[in-house]
């Protein structure tokens, strides 16, 4: 993540009859209300959360197959690139995650107060996505073409007690994007530690492990918050507590492709 960062937004949901349940308003509405501070879950404190290393991982290393250096050197290059508001690429894909989350409604630009409805900071996306880069658009989008029950759920907060002051949904997923690749060690030549390798023979499997691991881990996430009954201040704790039953879940001995991780079964198509 960009460790300049170093202020967060809060959503606080609205509860009457001229809202579903669970929906969440968000800071461009004259109803809501937000918080705004130096708390730096987006960007510092959650750095801390997901690069925090043990000494024991340090002492292990890993040979890799070629089939495994390849899918992983593809996974590398897409975790390289940056989101560039400028790409016609770029900006067509963003273009489509409006549509996949809110379909029916016309998006009036690319930067636009609506974006904050989607739990983007302000009007222009772009500025978040320095933290997780290109891929973290790309995971969102796959969550919302592949899994798209269950990103709505989560989107639209439908499901569970929810905190008066939830987390904001595009924020989040761009934090679980470095989240993961802080815990799998993605950027290094080979991996150092159990985690990393096991998902490397899990990438080997299925190309789209690594999206579809975000999938799973939002959905895990939302799943500790509300078993938490958390409120915005305990992000990190719930990260925390969402990375370690991933790394649970890792290395079971029966999880031989991303489909057979426990968590997986929370996603609804």
């Amino acid at each position: 993540m960009d460790r300049n960062a170093g202020s967060f937004v809060a959503v606080r949901r609205l509860v009457g009859t001229d809202r579903a349940a669970g929906a969440v308003a968000f800071h461009h509405s004259s109803s809501a209300e937000v918080v705004t501070g130096s708390t730096a879950w987006i960007g510092r404190g959650l750095s801390c959360v997901c690069a925090q290393g043990r000494e024991s991982d340090a002492r292990l290393s890993f040979d890799l197959t070629p089939a495994q250096e390849e899918y992983l050197l593809r996974l590398q290059n897409r975790i390289e690139v940056q989101y560039d508001g400028s790409n016609t690429e770029h900006q067509e894909e963003l273009k489509a995650l409006w549509c996949a989350s809110f379909p029916g409604t016309e998006l009036r630009g690319l930067i636009s107060e609506q974006w904050k409805e989607m739990g983007w900071q302000g009007k222009d996306p772009s500025t978040d996505f320095r933290g997780g880069g290109f891929i973290s658009l790309e995971n969102l989008l796959f969550f919302a073409r592949n899994y798209s029950k269950s990103f709505q759920e989560l989107l639209r907060k439908q499901n569970g007690d929810r905190a008066i002051w939830e987390y904001p949904f595009a924020v989040a997923g761009v934090n679980i994007t470095f989240m993961l690749i802080q815990m799998l060690d993605l950027q290094a030549v080979k991996p150092r530690s159990l985690f990393g390798a096991v998902f490397l023979k899990l990438l080997s499997d299925n190309d789209r492990a690594f999206d579809i691991l975000y999938c799973i881990t939002f959905k895990l996430m939302d799943q500790q918050w509300l078993d938490m009954h958390a409120t915005y201040m305990d992000f990190n704790t719930v990260m925390k507590s969402t990375r370690r039953q991933l790394e649970r879940e890792l290395l079971l001995e029966d999880i031989h492709r991303i489909e057979d991780m426990p968590s997986y079964k929370l996603l609804a198509h």
